[in-house]
């Protein structure tokens, strides 16, 4: 059922307007008596989930009794991210995310069905896992919230990806970001539909069916000053309130550029991005604009780290971002990788597969741990002067010595591509 719908790609939505649309949609619902709300963490703080979440606190008061920030693999949230994120909202009512012990399997796809999902690129059964609070903590209302953009793993991010990702276990998220490599990520990259969604919908049908989960989705974009703005809300239990998000998000958030760029320049929020498995947002979002032979140089003053869970930092640091071919093979002959298959799938999806370079500009690490892993390393002071982030806009700029770039203020937002490319994966 869709219990609201509205939105539009020059639409701006007020703190009230967005309170008025909540209120409603909260009514409609009826009187509940225990509430869990399932957020995203700090690295969608951009999302309006934390407005909307503290909203729901205020509607609901004594009602809701959990919050779990849908970490899937992140490291938890600290009292100041959730302090910032989420205002006002008590932090005696947020609940920690342990992807790796806290879970529950609650049914598996058969490993034909993924065979056939995949293209036959895989062979595997495939586990729904949720977290135990989700699906034993006795809720009558579980508010998921989030926001659709597009995303590298699934195409669109958020709906029912915030339950068996955002909340999963190691084998759900390992297996399902792997079927998403192997498949393509430009053929998936801003498509609702997609091989790994369509395992997440079939297990919440066959699976969490049962459960009183409400999805709210945001589509922001920003506005001529570059204030971020909500574009579209919608509201409901099922695919619908998902799919017109995303139809509103590929026009707000999709960027076709005019020509194949040459040199892109990334900044990354140094409160959001730490580390390259959030930081690589830069060459996954990017990928499809960049011309063969191109540079993309990231700004990340922020980054110490390359995965936030220790394994998966170790793992990255061991096989590196060296294209799909030397990971598959790598995953054929070690343990260690082919038993962390979402790590396998970052090193693929972190990989411009010798197509165009990536400069690291690191805050915090060097350049033998930058240039370890296959990236290039520059000095960040130096390439700060080069490349002001205070004195650039988004979008293309000659520099005074003639030197063409685009500039990207922040990848999580969007997703760029040139026609020529982005036309060889339609379906």
């Amino acid at each position: 059922m869709l219990y609201y719908s509205k939105g539009a790609k020059d639409m701006v939505f007020t703190t009230g307007e967005l309170q008025d649309a909540l209120t409603g949609i909260f009514e409609k619902l009826g009187k509940r008596s225990k509430v869990l709300a399932l957020p995203p963490d700090f690295t969608r703080f951009h999302s309006f989930a934390g407005a909307i979440t503290e909203m729901a606190w205020r509607y609901y008061g004594n009602a809701l009794t959990d919050v779990l920030p849908a970490l899937g693999t992140h490291a938890p949230m600290t009292g100041s991210e959730i302090g910032r994120m989420f205002g006002n909202v008590p932090s005696g009512l947020f609940r920690v995310h342990d992807w790796r012990n806290d879970v529950v399997t609650v049914g598996t796809i058969p490993s034909e069905l993924v065979h056939r999902l995949s293209e036959g690129k895989v062979d595997y059964s495939w586990p729904a896992q949720v977290n135990s609070l989700v699906m034993h903590g006795g809720h009558d209302l579980i508010l998921s919230i989030g926001q659709v953009v597009p995303h590298e793993v699934i195409g669109m991010a958020n709906y029912n990806k915030n339950i068996f990702v955002g909340t999963g276990g190691a084998e759900g998220i390992n297996k399902s970001h792997f079927v998403g490599a192997v498949y393509g990520m430009e053929r998936i990259m801003g498509r609702a539909e997609s091989p790994v969604r369509s395992l997440l919908n079939y297990a919440s049908e066959h699976f969490t069916r049962h459960l009183p989960i409400v999805y709210i989705q945001t589509v922001v974009g920003k506005d001529d000053a570059g204030k971020l703005q909500i574009r579209g809300l919608y509201a409901g239990d099922d695919f619908e309130c998902f799919r017109l998000a995303a139809e509103l998000s590929l026009q707000v958030n999709f960027l076709m550029v005019e020509k194949p760029v040459r040199k892109a320049v990334v900044w990354l929020d140094p409160e959001e991005f730490k580390s390259t498995w959030l930081g690589n947002k830069s060459v996954y979002r990017t990928r499809m604009a960049l011309a063969d032979g191109a540079e993309l140089i990231v700004l990340a003053p922020g980054l110490k780290e390359f995965g936030e869970d220790k394994e998966i930092d170790r793992l990255i640091r061991k096989y590196g971002y060296a294209g799909t071919p030397a990971t598959l093979e790598a995953v054929r002959k070690n343990a260690d990788l082919s038993q962390n298959l979402s790590a396998a799938a970052h090193l693929i999806h972190g990989s411009s597969e010798g197509r165009f370079t990536v400069t690291y500009c690191p805050g915090h690490l060097t350049r033998r741990e930058i240039e370890s892993v296959h990236f290039n390393y520059a000095p960040l002071e130096e390439m700060l002067q080069r490349y002001n982030p205070q004195t650039l806009t988004d979008g293309f700029h000659t520099l005074p010595d003639g030197e063409e770039i685009c500039y990207i203020s922040n990848p999580a937002l969007g997703l760029w591509a040139h026609k020529s490319r982005f036309e060889q994966h339609l379906p």
